[in-house]
């Protein structure tokens, strides 16, 4: 049964996640010498990242060892500004001393590459970052964190689109019901191989998404009731986002 968080607002929550992720990669720093982390993009998860840059404890990471991996990307130029890469670089990436060879953007729609062969060429790229002890394809993510959009959507698995019957751990998307319409997303297999799954969201439009998200509704029509960690899931939401939690989830007093 996944955890519930709820805080008093957006602000309050991003520095939460903040603090609980320089908390979470440590501890995996510790016990493996690595780390293995998923960013997300939108309004809350990139104030998450800045929280982080501006927090003094975020130098107890060694983000030398730390590997970053997008759970979905917007299939626009290098550099655009709707890009997730671009908005995690801004807000966090490029003040903090990463290891270029450990960031692993999706490809970029100028990267000559189609769609489809983006798709695969990530996949590639998830495949040669896998570790002894990881099942498949994909390295078991430590921690891997997702927005959740009003229609329940996570990372780029919209509900009714053919990406959430994909077995395989990334996918081109046709179509997306939100602009652009051409992405590249993990699948749902690729999300459940990750130790954690962090779900944050903040609110009153995410309030119906996170109730359904809790339920045991269809993945294929609640794509985030499908996103859940091997070992953990959270749901880190703010006050708005949580208004429609029935009264018998369980989760800490808001703060």
């Amino acid at each position: 049964m996944p955890s519930v968080v709820v805080h008093r607002d957006q602000d309050l929550l991003a520095k939460a996640v903040a603090a609980r992720l320089v908390t979470r990669l440590v501890d995996a720093q510790s016990a493996s010498g690595g780390a293995h982390v998923v960013l997300t993009g939108g309004g809350v998860g990139t104030a998450v990242l800045a929280e982080l840059a501006a927090a003094p404890a975020r130098d107890a990471v060694d983000w030398r060892n730390v590997d970053i991996w997008w759970g979905d990307e917007r299939y626009l130029p290098s550099g655009h500004e709707e890009r997730n890469e671009t908005g995690a670089r801004a807000a966090l990436l490029d003040h903090v001393d990463v290891d270029e060879r450990r960031v692993h953007p999706m490809p970029a729609s100028d990267s000559g590459l189609s769609p489809e062969d983006a798709a695969q060429k990530y996949a590639e790229e998830l495949r040669k970052a896998t570790r002894p002890g990881d099942h498949g394809d994909v390295p078991s993510f430590d921690v891997l964190m997702l927005g959740l959009g009003p229609d329940a959507h996570v990372a780029s698995l919209f509900p009714g689109l053919p990406a959430l019957q994909e077995s395989r751990p990334v996918v081109a998307v046709h179509g997306a019901p939100k602009p652009p319409p051409t992405r590249l997303s993990l699948t749902l297999p690729a999300l459940r191989t990750a130790g954690e799954v962090w779900i944050i969201a903040a609110g009153e439009s995410k309030a119906k998404a996170a109730r359904l998200a809790l339920s045991d509704a269809d993945p294929a029509e609640v794509p985030a009731a499908g996103a859940r960690g091997n070992q953990r899931t959270l749901f880190v939401l703010d006050q708005a986002a949580a208004g429609e939690l029935p009264p018998d989830i369980s989760r800490p007093a808001s703060r």
